[in-house]
């Protein structure tokens, strides 16, 4: 069953590697929609750092949404979700595998194209760890969550339009404590429970979402 979760990620990054353009859109919108908020909000150095950690958090949640409306998709079009779901392992760890390649391919670039962001909307180098220490988990939680509303939505009419609404309440509280980390660490105040808060929300979802996930690739197979 290892060797086959581990196909089945390996599989999804020679997709991704071949199909790099939405790696790549989901960076690029990360750092563009970032860079836009201090031509919206002002050159104010003060007004930027007080607003940067939900700016950046705000930007992930919305550039790992990018892609999730192919994360089953193309295999729903092309009928190798049958061929995935017969491979012997259960349609939840199925979708963990490919919420595992969505992480490796946009949640991890994310993590990394985050840091030049934060130091450009003036985060004190201090506050960095913080940043990198909340978005682990919460790129994660976003790619957890993403797939299991990409799953459920799988082959309904306008599944595009109904998985931002189902995913953003969702990640809702993920965003909340993440933001709030940085902004505690920022004004030097302890930011050690949100960050604890947003592994416990980690912790709940790693089992539950593949469970929904699952569930939703066998009524779309069915």
């Amino acid at each position: 069953m290892i060797a086959t979760f581990r196909a089945i990620v390996a599989r999804d990054l020679r997709l991704a590697l071949r199909h790099g353009a939405d790696t790549l859109g989901a960076v690029l919108f990360f750092i563009l929609a970032g860079a836009l908020f201090p031509l919206a909000l002002g050159p104010s150095p003060e007004l930027l750092r007080r607003m940067a950690p939900g700016v950046i958090w705000v930007c992930a949640l919305l550039a790992a949404l990018l892609p999730l409306d192919r994360l089953f998709g193309a295999e729903l079009e092309d009928g190798s979700l049958d061929q995935l779901l017969l491979l012997g392992l259960p349609p939840s760890l199925v979708a963990l595998a490919k919420m595992t390649a969505h992480w490796l391919t946009t949640g991890l670039p994310l993590l990394i194209a985050a840091m030049p962001l934060a130091v450009m909307l003036g985060l004190p180098f201090a506050t960095l760890p913080v940043l990198l220490a909340g978005l682990l988990p919460g790129t994660l939680i976003l790619s957890l969550l993403g797939g299991m509303a990409a799953a459920i939505v799988l082959g309904a009419r306008r599944g595009g339009v109904l998985l931002p609404l189902l995913v953003l309440p969702l990640a809702t509280p993920g965003l909340i404590f993440g933001a709030a980390a940085i902004d505690a660490a920022r004004t030097g105040l302890p930011f050690a429970p949100d960050l604890e808060l947003l592994l416990a929300f980690f912790a709940g979802a790693l089992p539950l979402a593949p469970l929904a996930a699952g569930a939703g690739l066998r009524a779309a197979a069915e």
